[in-house]
């Protein structure tokens, strides 16, 4: 790989239209779990320094992947993404960034008590409020909640969800359950009552592998399958009736590509055909529900060597809504910064994905 910080400079390419915008996957994270200890209450607080615990951190990629992070985003103290005047100087001002909305995937959802998750979930919403949000007005956020725990994830909901710096609620591909179960319908009801988006990450420590068939062995495997994990908890929150129920909610997957997902809608459509009785509450094409109602991430690109082919599948999703300009910072996803966005992509389509498909999605205006 080419260095990005002494080849390309990670910046805004030039040739790009000057239109907004929306950087919507930029990940933050403590520095250290002490950061969230001035909002834990003390119970917590004793709790973790008794346990020994250093770190809830919770990543798709380890931390010596060279996608791990880019070049010179590990400030002195801290991983990558821990530190809010780096992440203005190397992405929000050379990137000329209008919103960039953040992501906190702490490994909240892979406590197994209860109550210390809730406690978690509500001191990571504040710590990122406070330490991130509240100074930088570029920035929008995620809320975190224990979704292992629905209705007190409803109710955390319920508590910050009509801060204007927040825009979605954040949930793990790698759930304890498919994400159409109706047990999570509470957290589904809560954001669509304060327009919030559901951004569905890729990563998650809630026990489940991420293959049908168990878990795999190397780290190939799991990077590789995330995109099957997507397909499924998509099949599910459309089957279930998910999105016919909460007609106001926005799905946004976040991190899991798309370039998979036009001959899923066509099969999903095919079958639908078929066997609609056993969902009669999915009321029209399944595809017409996903280009309602799903929006992804750009990043990672599966950009095939002509360019060309990525259009076509672009073309094949139906609509230039769907996709949102990401660069996963600071995973390292690209060398070149034009290649963040399909090449050949213009007009209309290359503004919608830069800017506008965000700004709807997340309900913020001009």
């Amino acid at each position: 790989m080419t260095e990005i910080a002494t080849a390309l400079p990670y910046a805004r390419p030039v040739e790009w239209p000057d239109v907004d915008l929306v950087d919507t996957d930029v990940h933050i994270t403590p520095r250290s779990i002490e950061s969230l200890f001035p909002y834990l209450p003390a119970r917590w607080r004793d709790y973790v320094r008794e346990s020994g615990i250093e770190s809830l951190e919770s990543d798709l990629y380890p931390p010596g992947s060279p996608l791990s992070a880019i070049p010179g985003s590990r400030p002195a103290a801290g991983p990558p993404g821990s530190d809010p005047d780096l992440l203005r100087t190397q992405l929000l001002d050379p990137w000329h960034t209008r919103i960039a909305i953040t992501h906190c995937i702490y490994g909240v959802d892979g406590i197994h008590n209860p109550d210390w998750a809730v406690a978690m979930a509500r001191a990571v919403n504040d710590w990122q409020h406070a330490e991130w949000l509240a100074g930088e007005p570029r920035l929008r956020g995620s809320v975190v909640v224990a979704s292992q725990d629905p209705e007190r994830a409803a109710a955390e909901i319920d508590r910050i969800g009509d801060r204007p710096e927040f825009v979605q609620v954040l949930m793990p591909v790698r759930a304890r359950a498919p994400l159409g179960s109706r047990s999570y319908w509470p957290i589904y009801e809560a954001a669509q009552r304060h327009g919030l988006a559901i951004g569905v990450y890729a990563g998650g420590a809630g026990g489940n592998p991420i293959t049908p068939v168990g878990a795999p062995s190397y780290y190939l495997e799991e990077y590789v399958l995330v995109a099957q994990v997507f397909q499924a908890q998509l099949v599910s929150l459309v089957s279930e009736g998910v999105l016919v129920r909460f007609p106001d909610l926005r799905i946004v997957l976040v991190e899991g590509g798309f370039t998979w997902l036009p001959p899923l809608m066509w099969r999903f459509d095919k079958n639908w055909k078929g066997l609609r009785r056993e969902v009669p509450w999915v009321d029209r094409l399944p595809s017409e529900i996903i280009r309602d109602s799903v929006r992804l991430t750009a990043q990672p690109l599966d950009e095939p060597d002509e360019p060309e082919r990525l259009l076509e599948v672009i073309d094949r999703l139906g609509s230039d809504r769907m996709l949102m300009f990401s660069t996963d910072y600071p995973h390292r996803q690209f060398d070149d910064p034009a290649r963040s966005a399909p090449i050949g992509l213009a007009g209309e389509a290359m503004t919608r994905f830069l800017g506008r498909n965000a700004l709807d999605t997340y309900r913020l205006g001009e």
